[in-house]
């Protein structure tokens, strides 16, 4: 039986950022929806109910810590593994970021395969846009 693809929400204030990691997710056969700001990225995780997010943390409206706060406090959002794609690297940033309830933390500009390898990690979905392999 044919599997959907698996649905990534890729959140970053950067445009061109936005762009390039869509795109090679895509390529990878992974749905994308994408949002600009923390309070959208919250919006489109509950409307589209992705399997993955993937966002930064230095976001308008709500930070990517803001935002994660808020999946992990509803039922429907809280299982939801969140993957922090930053340019922080202080240590009491990244620790900041896990607290506030990301799963993983990659810290950029990070290699496109090892994105690809967290998320297969995190969701336990191997293979070409994150089917099971059977």
């Amino acid at each position: 039986m044919f599997e959907q693809p698996m649905r990534i929400l890729l959140v970053d204030d950067y445009p061109d950022a936005l762009e390039t990691w869509s795109l090679f997710l895509q390529l990878k056969g992974y749905e994308v929806v994408t949002a600009q700001d923390g309070r959208t990225a919250v919006d489109l995780a509950i409307s589209e109910h992705p399997h993955v997010v993937v966002m930064d943390l230095d976001l308008p409206v709500l930070s990517g810590c803001e935002a994660a706060r808020l999946l992990r406090e509803r039922a429907d959002t809280s299982g939801i593994p969140l993957i922090a794609a930053t340019g922080y690297s202080q240590s009491s940033q990244l620790d900041e970021a896990r607290r506030a309830g990301f799963d993983s933390v990659l810290v950029k500009p990070c290699d496109p395969d090892e994105l690809v390898a967290e998320i297969s990690r995190l969701t336990g979905r191997l293979g070409r846009g994150g089917h099971s392999r059977a």
